[in-house]
């Protein structure tokens, strides 16, 4: 019983924590991110101000809630790959995985995507998430083995992030012309990795 009510409570948590998202991405779109404050967001997704602050710390968390998501399954990808395989190969077939789950990138990740071009405290934040993103990306292939050591882990770390934020920058420019998965896989398969 206990487990049961367990259960209910973190689907019920993570229902309110992504009413809590969509509603201050949808509410940044229409007014800007500017025109947005907390309570707005709370009201529009019917909760109190104290319970979008059980949540998130800002609307700006708010908004990136689904990108945090998403680095989290990549890192989780990464960790569940072949022992045997190469990290750099590693890194690149977890993405394919992330990226293929769905035939279209969600039309909520392109409306994150174009929001962070146009507001600077917006990627300002990203970036601090892509600091640590890549910290446990390094940490996760040197835990795999193969010989990694730290300073190689985090230059391909980095380096994958670079590649990955370029194509989606460049599939954001052409939508539609190829397919996200495509682009990202190209641009990760023009790069060799020793070890």
């Amino acid at each position: 019983m206990a487990e049961a009510l367990d259960t209910l409570r973190t689907r019920k948590k993570a229902a309110t924590r992504q009413s809590l998202h969509e509603a201050a991405l949808r509410l940044a779109v229409e007014r800007g991110l500017d025109g947005v404050t907390v309570e707005d967001i709370a009201d529009d997704a019917g909760v109190s101000r104290r319970t979008f602050s059980n949540y998130f710390a800002n609307k700006e968390d708010a908004i990136l809630h689904a990108d945090r998501e998403r680095t989290a399954e990549l890192v989780a990808l990464v960790e569940g790959r072949p022992a045997g395989e190469p990290p750099w190969q590693a890194l690149r077939a977890a993405t394919g995985v992330l990226y293929r789950a769905q035939a279209t990138p969600d039309p909520e990740w392109v409306t994150q995507l174009r929001l962070l071009r146009r507001h600077p405290s917006l990627l300002a934040r990203q970036a601090g998430d892509h600091i640590t993103l890549e910290q446990d990306l390094a940490a996760v292939l040197i835990r795999r083995g193969h010989d990694l050591d730290r300073e190689t882990a985090q230059l391909m770390a980095s380096t994958f992030l670079t590649v990955v934020r370029t194509a989606s920058v460049l599939w954001l420019e052409e939508p539609g012309k190829q397919p996200l998965p495509d682009v990202v896989d190209r641009l990760l398969g023009r790069l060799r990795f020793e070890g």
